[in-house]
């Protein structure tokens, strides 16, 4: 598994469904470069049990992504027209309809295998026929993206596992008090908690303190 925290954040050009049901060519993170930060994860499958729980609960935190300034993007291996079915499918059904942030399409799977959450590997057997080992879907990946396209952090679950949508907004106040006040975010710290500076003093005064 590739650690891309630090690096440049993979670029990809692909279709998606944007606002519940708009279809968009060439959608690209591009678009937020000097503007927002971004939470770009990666789910399994359209129409699943666990998937839907987390694009809701990002749904419905939306509002505090944006109060931050920043965009949400969702992305799995199906076409843009599972996506668009399952956006415009009722809840009670098991759909996600009300979703109104980026739902990607990466039906060819490349920008799973750039972004090294793939669950599985092509390979050839020994009649040279390709085949594939693993699962064909990504793993839940999670990547926070700065303004300058470099990942900050980074965090993959296993199919079964669910994230918290709650950490994911910790870790944007976390990075955007870093950049404001160029303090550091001690364990579990929250947003209005006291941070501390990066040197030996500033620890022993913050643990002073505790």
């Amino acid at each position: 598994m590739s650690v891309l925290v630090g690096k440049k954040a993979p670029h990809f050009s692909a279709d998606a469904v944007v606002n519940g049901g708009d279809f968009v060519e060439n959608f690209s993170l591009d678009q937020y470069l000097g503007k927002k930060h971004v939470i770009f994860f990666f789910y399994p499958l359209d129409f699943t049990f666990v998937c839907p729980t987390e694009i809701l609960a990002f749904q419905e935190k939306h509002n505090e992504f944006e109060k931050r300034n920043v965009a949400v993007v969702g992305c799995s291996i199906d076409s843009k027209f599972s996506h668009w079915a399952w956006l415009n499918t009722e809840l009670k059904d098991g759909g996600i309809k009300g979703v109104k942030f980026p739902i990607v399409s990466d039906l060819s799977k490349t920008i799973s295998t750039n972004y090294d959450v793939l669950a599985g590997d092509y390979d050839y057997n020994d009649n040279g026929e390709m085949k594939f080992d693993g699962a064909p879907v990504a793993y839940r990946g999670l990547f926070l993206i700065d303004k300058n396209g470099i990942v900050r952090h980074q965090v993959v679950n296993d199919l079964p596992l669910g994230r918290s949508v709650t950490e994911a907004l910790r870790m944007v106040d976390a990075l955007q008090h870093f950049e404001e006040n160029g303090e550091v975010c001690p364990a579990d710290w929250h947003k209005g908690e006291e941070a501390m500076k990066a040197t030996h003093e500033g620890v022993a005064e913050f643990l002073g303190k505790k």
